[in-house]
């Protein structure tokens, strides 16, 4: 059985933490399942779709059916990208200060000493004011079209705020105290959405406009709102989305512990049960508590860390225990520059245009409903292509 590694973290510079760059192993089914998690929403879409359009066949038709958002209730796959990435992020934080308690000896990160904690907090405010000017950045911020018409709420803005709180919990209270404040997270937004009017709708109302979350964004985010009554990634959800989070460092702490009761293998097993019982209670509980994506609800958060406990017990099981390693390096490509990507994905580079210019020619001989799957596929190419080049000379965006 391989010593157990250390993970990345696209968000820590662990050279910020442990103040000397040292060239630590990595858990690799995290990075490959960061990259698979961004493979979809950074060219992998465009594949299903253009795969389902030519054939017609049905389970690429309902594939292409699942890489959309819902509407409002219920989940498809895409509405799990974004909170898998939060709780990827989560996973990687007791990973990532870990050198720093090893050396200090001791066991939780509430007991390092508050001087200590300080070097923490400063790289940590400084990530997450990035990550918010970054996500006003994709957002169109320097395409400044007036304030009231800027949105200031974004994706990363919420992997920055729901990361950086769930940080505070982990760095200042032990494991019983942090499920104290994760159960508490999740149960008092339940109990605000349910309980607490919204004028002219009254209590307990779930709908886009109706709803306290909904209410607040227009009471108190400013600028644009995404549906213009209601953001997705608003003020009052992002409270459960530190829940997220938590899962995410909750799962990291287990991971991390040094047991000879618990070998790698039995803690893949156990991650995997525990995923299943947290897809359980999500889905009893939107009974009365809808799985709603937009709102981010309580069940919600514990349905998408239940599957995401799951996908993360089989990448590590094949990947970390197993050792079979070399199919996931496109993942892994992906993964340790998702912030590149992710960024490049979204607007700042044409990759259609480069793949139309390098793969163009051969494209065009294609039969037409199978000219959009060679152009999809090029787009993925050509992406990864970059992804090597940035991985081969060892350059990584760590925020």
């Amino acid at each position: 059985m391989p010593d157990e590694p250390i993970i990345s973290d696209p968000f820590i510079n662990t050279d910020d933490i442990n103040k000397a760059p040292v060239k630590l192993p990595r858990l690799l089914s995290l990075d490959a399942l960061r990259g698979f998690d961004m493979f979809w929403i950074m060219s992998g879409e465009g594949v299903v779709h253009a795969l389902a359009k030519a054939t017609n066949w049905p389970v690429l038709l309902w594939m292409s059916g699942q890489l959309h958002h819902t509407e409002w209730n219920g989940i498809t796959f895409y509405d799990m990208i974004f909170p898998l990435f939060l709780f990827i992020a989560g996973v990687s934080m007791p990973y990532s200060i870990g050198n720093k308690l090893t050396r200090a000896g001791i066991s939780s990160a509430n007991y390092l000493p508050f001087a200590e904690k300080k070097k923490i907090y400063g790289p940590m405010i400084r990530r997450t004011l990035i990550l918010i000017f970054l996500g006003m950045v994709v957002n169109g911020l320097f395409k400044w079209n007036g304030y009231e018409h800027t949105r200031f709420a974004s994706v990363l803005g919420r992997i920055g705020l729901a990361w950086f709180f769930a940080g505070l919990i982990y760095l200042n209270f032990n494991l019983k105290q942090q499920i104290i404040w994760f159960a508490a997270l999740l149960l008092g937004y339940w109990a605000a959405m349910m309980l607490i009017p919204v004028p002219g709708y009254g209590a307990g109302v779930l709908t886009m406009n109706g709803s306290l979350e909904s209410y607040i964004d227009r009471l108190l985010l400013p600028g644009r709102l995404h549906d213009k009554v209601h953001d997705p990634e608003g003020i009052l959800s992002t409270i459960p989305a530190i829940g997220t989070a938590l899962l995410g460092i909750f799962t990291g702490q287990f991971l991390k512990y040094d047991s000879i009761k618990w070998p790698m293998w039995k803690k893949g097993i156990a991650l995997f049960i525990g995923g299943l019982l947290l897809i359980a209670v999500g889905s009893l509980w939107n009974l009365t508590f809808p799985i709603n994506k937009r709102l981010w609800t309580s069940s919600f958060v514990l349905f998408v860390g239940g599957w995401s406990m799951v996908l993360l017990s089989v990448f590590y099981f094949i990947i970390d225990v197993a050792g079979y390693r070399k199919w996931a390096f496109p993942f892994v490509l992906i993964g340790v520059n998702s912030i590149i990507i992710y960024l490049a994905a979204e607007g700042m580079i044409d990759f259609e245009y480069t793949a139309n210019y390098l793969f163009g020619g051969l494209i065009q001989y294609a039969s037409q409903s199978w000219q959009q799957v060679w152009l999809a596929i090029s787009i993925v190419v050509t992406q990864l292509v970059m992804l090597w080049f940035l991985y081969r000379n060892k350059i990584f965006l760590k925020i």
